[in-house]
This record gives structure tokens, C-alpha cells and sequence, in this order.
């Protein structure tokens, strides 16, 4: 993509936004060349969608009703209307089909809060105070079938500390987040950053393994 066109995002939330805000945020900035198309909520009440609307975006919900087939019909259907280049998954509470990933493909991005490929699903901070973990942080990656296995991108390592709790390290990763998100939707906007064979490609190397920020140094949140 280059300046004159920017990076067209879909970013779907299920809750305050925190991630959509950060990315957002480097859009309006010009850090990342891209704009904010969408923000697309799984709950009516999200409270990132007041976030994004007053930022001037535009806002959806499709709520989830019990019957994933059809809610994904809905989703597809407003993510049609916008065509965007890139769909970020930012707090986004929904396991999505692998129907519906197939048809974004190489272009879904999720950040999940552990180092890929431990602590996949949900709770992970706790499930790293309680296995005795020295390092914990966050993962940007591509979104394939299967549930947070995609190829990770970019990882931020934050130290853990002998008083944590799951709320203080809850804290420190997700500042991270903000860090590293937009800097992964910064080099997909730039070109560097591509889907080819199955793979995450950046500046024409396959990625064998995720690159990392270390954030260890840096005062606790």
C-alpha cells in the first residue's frame, strides 16, 4: 500500500477497545498508513464502539444469537460493505470458523496475550502466575483455522514480577499490546509485511520464528 492509498482496517472488538484506540490512534497520527474503516462490535453495549465513534468511525454491532452460522453470515456481510484490506482481530471474544477465516486469509490479524504457542485461549495471565513463568507477554499473528496457531509476527516480552497478580500483569502485557499491534499493521500497510506459502514473509523472508521487543527494563505499570 503506499501513502497515497492507505490500509483500509476492519477492526472487531467485544469490548472497551483498548487495541482498536491504539491503532486508531497511529492511524491519525500517521504512524501507521492505514485508516480505520469499521469498528465492529459482538455486543450492542461494547463500549469501544463509543470510543470509535468519537474518533468519527464507523461503527456495527452483529450480535451472536446462538447460532454461529448465521451470525458470521451477518459479520461477512458488514465487513463486505467496507472491503477492507486488513481485519484486526482486537479483543474479539468470538472463535471464528474456519469457513470464514478461509476468506480472509493472509490478511486476519489477532493479538493474543501470552508468547505463542503457550497459554493459548483464555486466561492466560493467571495460567502464567500459576505455572511459575519469569516471562510472560504478547503475541500479534496471523489468524489461521486453527484457534491461535497462525504464524506469530511480533512478540513483546514483559518481565514477571514476585508480587504480581493476574490484574498487574494483565496491565503490563496489554501496554505492550499497544506497542506492538500497530507496528505489525504498520509493516503490512508498508508492504513488508505479506502472507505467501502458508507463511509470514517480512521484507522478503519467510519468518521462521516471531521477532520480539523486549520490554523487561522497563518500569512496572
Amino acid at each position: 500500500m503506499s501513502l497515497a492509498t492507505p490500509l483500509k482496517i476492519a477492526i472487531l472488538i467485544s469490548g472497551r477497545g483498548s487495541n482498536m484506540e491504539a491503532l486508531a490512534g497511529a492511524c491519525a497520527s500517521g504512524a501507521l498508513a492505514a485508516r480505520v474503516a469499521v469498528v465492529i462490535a459482538d455486543r450492542g453495549g461494547a463500549a469501544g464502539l463509543d470510543a470509535a465513534r468519537s474518533r468519527g468511525i464507523e461503527t456495527a454491532a452483529v450480535m451472536h444469537r446462538g447460532e454461529r452460522r448465521a451470525f458470521e453470515r451477518e459479520l461477512g456481510a458488514v465487513l463486505d460493505r467496507y472491503r477492507p484490506d486488513a481485519v484486526a482481530l482486537a479483543g474479539f471474544m468470538r472463535v471464528l470458523s474456519p469457513e470464514f477465516v478461509a476468506g480472509y486469509l493472509g490478511r486476519m490479524f489477532n493479538i493474543h496475550p501470552s508468547l505463542l504457542p503457550k497459554y493459548r485461549g483464555l486466561d492466560t495471565h493467571r495460567r502464567v502466575l500459576e505455572a511459575g513463568d519469569t516471562v510472560h507477554g504478547a503475541s500479534v499473528h496471523f489468524v489461521t483455522p486453527e484457534l491461535d496457531a497462525g504464524p506469530v509476527v511480533l512478540q513483546s516480552q514483559v518481565a514477571v514480577l514476585p508480587a504480581d497478580t493476574s490484574a498487574t500483569l494483565a496491565a503490563r502485557v496489554l501496554a505492550t499490546e499497544h506497542v506492538i499491534y500497530p507496528r505489525v499493521l504498520g509493516w503490512f500497510a508498508d508492504g513488508r509485511l505479506a502472507w505467501r506459502d502458508d507463511g509470514a514473509w517480512l521484507d522478503g523472508r519467510r519468518l521462521t520464528g516471531p521477532l520480539t521487543e523486549d520490554f523487561r527494563a522497563a518500569a512496572p505499570a
